[in-house]
């Protein structure tokens, strides 16, 4: 089974009733960060619980060491997870707003800690799931407690001072090319990118409808990228460890193993002024 897999609202609305599905809403807005929240409390897919980024899929910020969504602590994870039911064997769709780099982020956190069958992103989002016209509730879902087992695996993740030595592998920068090139920078307190990366924004897995690219289209954007090297070789970083996740996610969709993600990612690196920018 492949490890990313796409669901369209149609088909997510036929298993809405499926036992073991669950679904994860993921919305979020770094420049809002009620906002996923609030939304869920307007409207949601029904059935669906709310996976805050900042309070469910990173753990706490440490000032001047970590990046701005450090990964959370997998114990704390695996009972966030169980509280929503989350058996391991249990059908997982996740969503945002559309473009789905929360929802990436939900997908590539599950993979690291072993769950990486019958996991879905769906395709457009919520958006998508509006404009098909599909029910709507503001009820939270209620369900018993899951039995969700997992152990994080560190073979998915480099370290800064492991990337300081290995950054001659391909390593994919998922933001936008003013923030690559250091023309702007909005968001962090220094301006540039890890040298040697390669920028490959994030939102270029998507078609103009917000859908993602196909498994074909999506292969020959990455192909010329590896130069030959195997997937496993890639590093994926971003600003915080997020929209990383959503090229680690197209890479899978286009046939190609799961590469490794830096996840304290720009936020993190600059934290140190001994490590080298462009």
């Amino acid at each position: 089974m492949p490890l990313a897999q796409l669901i369209s609202p149609q088909q997510l609305a036929e298993r809405l009733q499926q036992p073991q599905l669950r679904v994860l809403d993921c919305r979020f807005a770094l420049e809002d960060p009620a906002y996923g929240r609030r939304s869920f409390a307007q409207a949601h897919i029904p059935g669906a619980h709310f996976a805050d980024l900042e309070e469910d899929l990173s753990g706490p910020v440490i000032k001047g060491q970590t990046g701005r969504h450090p990964l959370p602590e997998a114990a704390a994870l695996v009972a966030r997870l169980r509280s929503w039911g989350i058996d391991n064997d249990s059908q997982i769709v996740l969503y945002d707003d559309g473009p789905g780099a929360f929802a990436a982020r939900a997908w590539w956190l599950l993979a690291w800690l072993g769950k990486r069958e019958d996991v879905f992103l769906l395709d457009g989002g919520f958006k998508a799931w509006k404009e098909a016209g599909l029910p709507l509730s503001d009820q939270s879902a209620t369900q018993q407690p899951g039995h969700f087992s997992g152990t994080p695996d560190e073979g998915l993740i480099i370290e800064a001072e492991q990337l300081l030595a290995a950054l001659d592998q391909p390593l994919l920068d998922a933001r936008a090319l003013p923030r690559f090139r250091g023309e702007v920078e909005p968001i962090d307190p220094v301006a540039g990118h890890i040298p040697g990366a390669i920028c490959l924004p994030f939102t270029d897995n998507l078609a103009a409808d917000g859908r993602f690219l196909s498994p074909s289209q999506l292969r020959q954007r990455f192909s010329p990228l590896l130069e030959g090297r195997a997937s496993e070789q890639v590093i994926a970083y971003c600003g915080s460890g997020v929209t990383a996740c959503h090229n680690l996610f197209a890479l899978c969709l286009a046939g190609y193993p799961l590469g490794r993600l830096y996840p304290g990612s720009w936020s993190e690196w600059i934290t140190d002024p001994q490590r080298p920018i462009a």
